[in-house]
């Protein structure tokens, strides 16, 4: 049987929030997503290539898998976080492939942004 262009590949990503507005106020002004609400605990976002989930369903959690973006410019992203009040908890460092940092959003998750520039 064949392999479809979604098999192995990140289907949907879901984070359990305190306040479904405040993460889709943060979320849209870093990043532009897109939402869809699907009533009073769950809204849909969509960055154009990826969908995901907040949730006040389940319970916030910080730690769990490294949510990992990608922007053209970093020192930008780092700096349009940096106004919106996300903490920096790992500044801008080079890897095989690029430079990353690590921030985390209103409700203490962890993730990273990436650029190969």
């Amino acid at each position: 049987m064949a392999q479809s262009g979604q098999d192995r590949r990140i289907d949907n990503i879901e984070f359990g929030v305190a306040d479904i507005a405040r993460s889709r106020a943060f979320y849209g002004a870093a990043f532009g997503w897109s939402f869809t609400d699907y009533g009073p605990t769950y809204c849909e976002f969509s960055d154009g290539r990826l969908t995901g989930g907040l949730t006040t369903q389940t319970p916030v959690r910080t730690g769990g898998p490294l949510v990992i973006l990608y922007a053209d410019d970093l020192a930008d992203m780092q700096r349009r976080l940096e106004a919106l009040g996300a903490p920096i908890v790992k500044p801008i460092f080079a890897f095989p492939g690029g430079r990353r940092f690590h921030f985390t959003d209103p409700d203490g998750h962890e993730l990273a942004v990436w650029s190969d520039k």
